[in-house]
């Protein structure tokens, strides 16, 4: 049981750390709204050196996106 927690709080910090990544993007961009899933998948990309498997605009001019 002990492995699951040290799981647990392994992905929760790393969350922590793609969510504190995301909001600089978000800063450095001046507070700009609207990007806020780009943010995300570019610090999740930075923080695990994966790529999402897909991130494209929608028909509706959103983002969508995968990550595998």
């Amino acid at each position: 049981m002990r492995h699951k927690i040290a799981d647990v709080s392994s992905l929760e910090s790393t969350e922590n750390i793609i969510r504190a990544r995301a909001y600089q993007f978000y800063e450095e961009r001046g507070y700009e709204d609207g990007h806020n899933l780009e943010d995300w998948l570019r610090a999740w990309g930075e923080i695990t050196g994966k790529k999402p498997a897909v991130a494209d605009k929608d028909t509706k001019g959103g983002i969508r996106a995968a990550v595998a």
